[in-house]
């Protein structure tokens, strides 16, 4: 196999996906909440609880940028921070109810526009991007490697 034609397709497939994610989330994002703080909050809802640190590394913005912008969510009372009994000086960061409300709701329509998007893809296929995505999750983008 030609490992750089291979890595070309995975940046090829990873832009596709930036491409396909901007088209389910736009118009998502709730009115006051900033895309930097939306995107803060998505990557809560799905990695709950998280610290500021993790945050900060996955969305490549700075530590104190990150603080901020969770004191303003924070404020908005989208999201909590948790003492850790172990460990005082650290705190895990999740969703508040209402929070978790907000991105149910647009993870729905989200939902609805991917359900749009693969309706006329046969069950056969809809297995084998299912298989696919467990050996893509499995094998590239595991994250504990």
């Amino acid at each position: 196999m030609d490992k750089q034609a291979f890595f070309q397709k995975i940046v090829t497939f990873t832009t596709a996906v930036h491409e396909v994610t901007f088209d389910f989330t736009k118009d998502v994002r709730p009115e006051g909440i900033t895309p930097v703080q939306y995107s803060i909050l998505e990557y809560i809802a799905v990695s709950q609880p998280v610290t500021l640190s993790q945050i900060s590394d996955c969305k490549n913005i700075s530590m104190p940028n990150t603080s901020r912008e969770l004191k303003k969510l924070t404020e908005k009372n989208l999201c909590e921070k948790l003492d850790v009994a172990e460990d005082r000086r650290k705190q895990m960061i999740r969703l508040s109810d209402a929070g978790q409300a907000m991105m149910n709701e647009a993870f729905e329509r989200i939902g609805e526009r991917f359900l749009n998007r693969i309706k006329e893809v046969p069950p056969k296929e809809l297995a084998e991007i299912n298989h696919a995505l467990d050996i893509l999750q499995s094998k590239v983008f595991n994250t504990q490697q």
